[in-house]
């Protein structure tokens, strides 16, 4: 079971006259994450619930709440944008000076193999890493992955079409179909 959660009483006050002056939804379940608990004993979980959000929702209307007069306002109501690189595993100046060796190496080869650039990051980081996981990496820093081509560059179409037309069958031809029976008649 997750820890009673305690306010001041500011933050109680705060919160009793928001239930009050609510002119939006989300002001109205902001005041009443603080007040579940203090009246009801719920848990985090058991307001998020109770106020059909995310616990993460909740906790964010929390710390709105407890926040100083001075950072409350429409600044500190307004979330924080959910961009960034939230799990990175290295800095992008890290990344670069990582990729810097198989830069030059694609360079004089014309080609890059993902398996040993997966097994040197796995190296680097101390853990397995997943293939999906390099490629991101490279299209972060703009390379792209280049498909094999549909057809061998020295495959000759006509040598093709004379081996089909004069091979030998190795399967026997099938029957023909037999004319469907008419009951009553022969």
């Amino acid at each position: 079971m997750s820890k009673p959660l305690k306010f001041t009483t500011a933050t109680i006050r705060r919160a009793r006259r928001a239930l009050s002056h609510a002119t939006t939804i989300d002001e109205l379940r902001a005041a009443q994450a603080v007040l579940l608990p203090v009246d009801h004993g719920l848990s985090r979980t058991q307001t998020a619930l109770a106020l059909g959000v995310g616990e993460a929702t909740v906790g964010r209307w929390l710390r709105i709440a407890r926040a100083p007069a001075a950072h409350r306002g429409k600044a500190a109501a307004t979330p924080r944008p959910w961009g960034g690189r939230r799990r990175s595993l290295l800095t992008v100046e890290e990344e670069k000076a990582f990729l810097e060796p198989w830069a030059r190496q694609a360079c004089t080869a014309g080609l890059l193999i993902v398996g040993p650039l997966r097994a040197a990051l796995a190296q680097r980081l101390g853990r397995p890493v997943r293939a999906s996981v390099v490629y991101r990496l490279l299209e972060r820093h703009g390379w792209r992955k280049i498909s094999p081509d549909t057809r061998h560059p020295k495959s000759d179409p006509a040598r093709q079409e004379e081996w089909k037309k004069n091979s030998r069958r190795w399967w026997p031809k099938p029957p023909p179909p037999s004319l469907p029976r008419v009951a009553g008649v022969d």
